[in-house]
């Protein structure tokens, strides 16, 4: 029995399986034309977020009801009859018998109309704020699905390069197989098979990790989403202080976090809180409603006239037993008000505990890149080409040999991903620092 040549069956039956199923996966991909760069792929997910624009018309609509509630309600006119005789029905029978017009106008307590109005644009703000933070967001999002898809597809890259050197290897125990007999050399074939093998179920699984990526993608770029084969992406900190090992003085921190669209969306909602309790303290006030009226009487049965009556009168609110009504109203105003304070501390303390988090990781992938290109991948290198020319020369192992290049590959994959983390890093910092106007660190 040939081993070799069932081998090598075995070896190319599961290739062509990858290859067809990658080849899928890429064909069911749509294709968008214009959308090759991080930055493009970010402005094309903002112009298609349909939130924002429902965020414009919630302003709009708050706007609208700002300036609504700063009007007087709306007078009430009033028609009728009065003193009308039950037995005739008759207008000029009795002489208190009178057609009436009314007219009565209410004047809400205090400056609850101006309070109402300054609440209600503080709300319409909030919106404005909470599509920054959105737009943050949604470009951080972007920016992981980008990189998430661009390691799978330059991981593939690296082994699809690094599976030459693997069928270069195996041909090299073939041939020594086929001149020499031996369990040594017939393991050594099995072994260079195996991890052939294993290299095409990493593919197809990088396949699927790309494919993924590019269909989460989609959520932010609409049907034809589809990111093109492009460089890694080289991101700039918005504040290039935070690589410093020194970390950044509190007050300076607190500032830049305090700029957040986040922060600054609460910020509004705290304001309309605040106005809701003096809208809540102005209800102890007094309202007045002021009538107007108009009496028409015919003339007499006997022809003599009778004269017509007007009145006016003034209706007054008077809040007798606050305790019940206005004193929960201020209490319940006030509670929010704080509960909202809390919500803001809470949310900075978050994105404090997020930055640091982000800044520690940057500063150590830092120091592994150096690490890396400084000396680990030169290293790897070397000692692969020396064992790959010890077992040509006879004089090595060929599981040494295959174990040294995985060791390789696997550390130039590494060295990819720490750099994609680096990205990934910096993007999470860029959207912690979202306020930032940039150089506010020294």
């Amino acid at each position: 029995m040939d081993i070799d040549h069932a081998a090598r069956g075995r070896l190319y039956t599961g290739v062509a399986a990858a290859l067809g199923v990658a080849l899928c996966l890429f064909v069911a991909l749509p294709v968008a034309a214009g959308i090759a760069t991080l930055s493009s792929a970010i402005a094309e997910a903002q112009a298609r977020d349909p939130w924002l624009k429902g965020s414009e018309w919630r302003q709009e609509s708050l706007l609208a009801r700002s300036r609504a509630a700063a009007a007087l309600p709306d007078p009430v006119l009033r028609l009728g009859a009065a003193n009308l005789p039950t037995d005739s029905f008759a207008f000029n029978q009795e002489a208190m018998t009178q057609f009436q017009v009314g007219l009565s106008q209410a004047v809400p307590r205090g400056a609850t109309r101006e309070l109402e109005r300054e609440r209600l644009e503080a709300l319409g703000e909030e919106q404005a704020e909470r599509r920054d933070e959105r737009r943050a967001q949604g470009a951080l999002t972007v920016t992981e699905l980008w990189l998430d898809s661009t390691l799978a597809s330059r991981t593939r890259a690296l082994i699809e390069r690094d599976r030459n050197l693997f069928e270069q290897l195996r041909e090299v125990v073939a041939s020594r197989y086929r001149r020499a007999l031996g369990d040594a050399r017939q393991q050594d074939l099995v072994r260079a098979e195996l991890e052939l093998t294993r290299l095409d179920d990493r593919l197809a699984r990088l396949a699927e990790q790309e494919s993924v990526a590019r269909a989460r993608l989609g959520e932010w770029l609409g049907p034809p989403a589809r990111h093109l084969a492009t460089p890694l992406p080289d991101l700039s900190l918005l504040e290039p202080g935070l690589r410093e090992t020194q970390p950044p003085a509190p007050g300076q921190l607190a500032l830049l976090l305090n700029r957040h669209p986040s922060v600054r969306s609460l910020q509004r909602r705290i304001d309309a809180g605040d106005t809701g309790i003096a809208l809540a303290e102005a209800r102890y006030k007094p309202g007045f409603t002021v009538n107007a009226g108009y009496g028409y009487r015919e003339d007499a049965m006997d022809g003599s006239a009778r004269p017509d009556f007007f009145s006016l009168g003034l209706a007054v609110e008077l809040p007798l037993f606050p305790g019940e009504r206005q004193d929960q109203q201020v209490r319940s105003a006030r509670a929010e008000a704080e509960a909202l304070r809390t919500e803001r501390a809470l949310l900075l303390r978050d994105l404090r505990a997020g930055l640091e988090a982000a800044r520690a990781r940057l500063l150590r992938l830092d120091e592994r890149c150096a690490l890396y290109q400084g000396r680990l991948l030169a290293e790897m290198a070397a000692q692969a080409e020396a064992a790959q020319a010890a077992y040509g020369a006879d004089n090595g192992d060929f599981a040494e040999a295959v174990r040294s290049r995985i060791d390789e590959l696997d550390a130039r994959i590494e060295a990819l991903a720490i750099d994609v983390e680096r990205q990934r890093a910096i993007a999470r910092l860029n959207y912690y620092l979202a306020g930032s106007r940039g150089g506010n660190l020294p």
